[in-house]
């Protein structure tokens, strides 16, 4: 996508967000809720922290958040500083956080620290890991960039390989169309079948070959039940529907994704009139070898947007890998981790992020501080960094979408009054809760946070809601 089309995507975002933020005005004012559509009932409140009263929730009107639109981030004033830092200390002394808790809120454009508790310390991010790897895969491999799957000729007369190029949403022959738009196996079937054709070859024998990722299938840090629960595949660089036997469904994953997908090649090249031989064997294309058909993923921005949306495991993990092999690594867990690094290093913003097993946040070997994160959010808005933007379109927003869109989040109180005001990438595993993202004050100034804690006795999901309705509307 140029350039020119992709600030006119973010501008319609902008819009879109304003139409929302007046959506969910009318749902609070009106007492409107999406849980009577569905039939379900609301989930219960946490319980009112002991340090800290619910304050009252302000009545917000169209008018004063349509008002902010024009102005420049950075053009309002700062929060004042004494009444954030009482309300932010009182909020994290709750005890849904555990005893190991770091936060901070940054201005977006001059980088100045408007708050700070243990704020350099390194966290287990969780997923908030995928800000750090899809702000390199942006910045490294750029935006408008594309994964590609190609069938080229093999060794020898009436073969042919079938190369994974890395990419996870590669949609199998049951999969439905969704966004972004995926690169489809079945139409890699009918480019091939229609360059056989005109070659007048009939039958083939087919192999595949997985060699663009190397080393571990899986990442240190990662539970045993992760792939049977369905939050992961094993990575390799040819999967189909991320390795999932059934698209619509995250469990069961297949046992050996790269031979699942050949498979399901094999048999789509059959129904395009090409016969293929019963025999079904890896193999490395040959060098240089002449292409019979190929398929190109969605660009890389909307990658990031969807793998920060969905909090999706899989697609991190591939790109992460893709930055690798950018930055001269091998495309494995400890390639992708330097590759990474060496990205963010240019960006001027690796200090902090201390140790990456994994690209997706699921191992607990990851650490990341809260000021890294939230640095990294910051320059995602920044306009010396355009090729980031996708960074802070593709972060959920609060009450409505993506993982802060599941009925559970900014519920409660002392945040449901900031529904559509906050975009942040959410972060959980056992004992772990981060949220990191940014907010317009209600002076409109931008500013970025990250709050982390990884010693949570429960869940501290509803404080971390919290904390950051007091930014939005600081």
């Amino acid at each position: 996508m140029a350039r020119h089309d992709r600030w006119v995507m973010l501008t319609t975002l902008v819009v879109l967000q304003a139409l929302t933020i007046v959506i969910g005005v009318y749902a609070m004012t009106t007492g409107f809720s999406l849980s009577a559509l569905t039939g379900q009932s609301p989930p219960a409140g946490p319980t009112k922290s002991p340090q800290e009263e619910s304050p009252p929730v302000p009545v917000v009107t169209a008018g004063p958040v349509l008002a902010q639109l024009p102005v420049k981030p950075g053009d309002g004033p700062l929060p004042t500083k004494s009444t954030l830092t009482r309300q932010l200390t009182r909020a994290l002394g709750d005890r849904a956080l555990g005893d190991r808790v770091g936060a901070v809120v940054l201005d977006a454009v001059t980088g100045q620290q408007i708050f700070a508790s243990n704020a350099d310390a390194a966290f287990v991010p969780a997923s908030t890991t995928k800000i750090a790897v899809c702000a390199a895969a942006l910045a490294s491999l750029g935006p408008d960039t594309r994964l590609t799957t190609r069938v080229v000729q093999g060794a020898k007369p009436g073969t042919a390989v079938l190369v994974g190029g890395g990419d996870p949403l590669l949609a199998g022959p049951s999969a439905k169309p969704g966004y972004p738009k995926q690169a489809s196996l079945r139409t890699l079937a009918a480019r091939t079948a229609a360059t056989l054709k005109s070659q007048n070859i009939k039958k083939v024998t087919l192999s595949y070959d997985t060699s663009l990722f190397v080393g571990s299938a899986k990442a240190d840090g990662w539970k045993p039940s992760y792939i049977p629960d369905g939050n992961v595949a094993t990575v390799h660089a040819l999967a189909i529907d991320e390795g999932r036997r059934h698209p619509q469904y995250n469990a069961p994953r297949v046992d050996d994704p790269p031979r699942y997908a050949a498979s399901a090649f094999a048999r789509l090249l059959k129904k395009e009139g090409i016969a293929v031989s019963k025999s079904l064997r890896q193999a490395k294309a040959p060098a240089g070898a002449a292409e019979l058909g190929r398929v190109d993923s969605a660009p890389i921005y909307a990658l990031v947007e969807h793998t920060l949306t969905e909090s999706d495991n899989d697609m991190a993990e591939a790109l992460m890998r893709h930055v690798a092999l950018k930055e001269g690594q091998q495309a494995s867990f400890e390639g992708g981790a330097k590759g990474v690094i060496a990205v963010l290093q240019r960006l001027g913003a690796a200090q902090g992020v201390a140790a990456l097993s994994d690209g997706s946040g699921l191992s607990i070997r990851n650490r990341i501080s809260p000021h890294a994160l939230a640095k990294i959010i910051a320059m995602a808005g920044s306009p010396n960094h355009p090729d980031l933007h996708a960074i802070a379109s593709g972060m959920p927003i609060a009450g409505f979408s993506g993982t802060l869109g599941n009925g559970r989040r900014f519920t409660a109180a002392d945040s449901k009054g900031q529904v559509g005001l906050v975009r942040a990438k959410t972060g959980t595993l056992n004992n772990v809760n981060t949220l990191a993202g940014l907010a317009t004050t209600k002076d409109g100034r931008l500013v970025t946070f990250a709050f982390m804690a990884d010693h949570v006795p429960v869940n501290a999901e509803p404080v971390l809601d919290r904390l950051a309705a007091i930014v939005a509307r600081s």
